[in-house]
């Protein structure tokens, strides 16, 4: 079942963003990620199958291998175990969506980067820089990095999001989960990196978002997909070049390709273009799980 959009009879609708709906369910919230595909930060018209599905199910993999380096807000992704309210809508909700706790989101970005891509590797050409951190000479496009980076940035409500520094977000979160925050967040893209390359996966940059429980900063949104990540295949990478990505890879290009300004409205996508995005993001997810989708 392809999702775009959902309307749950019964349940209170909160907000409704690129991607995900999120319902009001008693005293936690139901996120359901649809096949909404954002790009060049416009919602495109035609959904990606398995899209949904992917970012829910990573997300619950990836939380649980996580839980013992910092708490998040999964609750459940069963649809049996969601409370009554939800279990009318089963067909909808079964593998794209995730019972949550609440949490005060953090209005900072937690960006890690250990390969030289995209913005960054742009910067660095003119400036020699990354989100204004000094890197070494003579690094190529796709290189990693001698050290992961940490780069926060704000969450713009529309656009881009503004690279800050850490004394900046500091000054937003206070320094001691900003402190804590950075330093959660390297290490989970290092220990992630490592599982992932006996995987044939590299990640060359992840963003993570966390919220406060009681005051105590927490895991929240999504980790670790696509959506979030820049995911190279090891077989594919090449330093000097942009490798093939696990993401909207093929709907970027595509779109490049197009006469099109990037406001809306968005042109539709070739059968050939959906096709092979909901390829490969099922590709990440059977490689870093072992496993297909349920």
């Amino acid at each position: 079942m392809v999702v775009s959009r959902t309307e749950l009879a019964g349940l209170k609708l909160l907000a409704r963003g690129k991607v995900r709906d999120i319902y009001e369910v008693g005293e936690n919230l139901l996120i359901v990620s649809t096949d909404r595909l954002s790009a060049f930060d416009v919602v495109l018209p035609d959904p990606i199958p398995d899209k949904g599905r992917v970012l829910t199910q990573l997300s619950k993999f990836w939380f649980e291998r996580l839980t013992e380096m910092i708490p998040n807000h999964m609750l459940t992704c069963d649809v049996d175990e969601f409370p009554p309210a939800a279990r009318p809508h089963h067909e909808v909700l079964r593998g794209r969506s995730m019972l949550v706790r609440r949490a005060t989101p953090l209005p900072v970005e937690c960006i890690v980067r250990g390969y030289l891509a995209g913005s960054g590797w742009k910067e660095y050409q003119s400036f020699g820089t990354v989100c204004g951190i000094a890197l070494p000479d003579g690094l190529r496009q796709a290189d990693r990095l001698p050290e992961p980076i940490f780069t926060p940035s704000t969450k713009a409500q529309s656009g881009h999001d503004v690279n800050i520094t850490q004394e900046q977000a500091a000054e937003l979160v206070g320094s001691r989960v900003a402190e804590r925050v950075k330093e959660v967040s390297l290490s989970i893209y290092r220990k992630a990196t490592e599982y992932a390359l006996e995987r044939g996966i590299i990640i060359a940059d992840t963003k993570f978002e966390f919220g406060l429980v009681d005051g105590e900063p927490i895991l929240i949104d999504e980790v670790l997909t696509p959506d979030s990540s820049r995911f190279w295949g090891v077989a594919e990478y090449r330093p000097g070049m942009s490798p093939p990505s696990f993401d909207k890879q093929f709907v970027r290009d595509y779109l490049e390709s197009v006469d099109w300004n990037k406001v809306p409205p968005a042109p539709s996508l070739p059968p050939e273009v959906i096709a092979g995005t909901s390829a490969r993001y099922r590709e990440a997810f059977r490689s870093l799980t072992g496993r297909e989708l349920d």
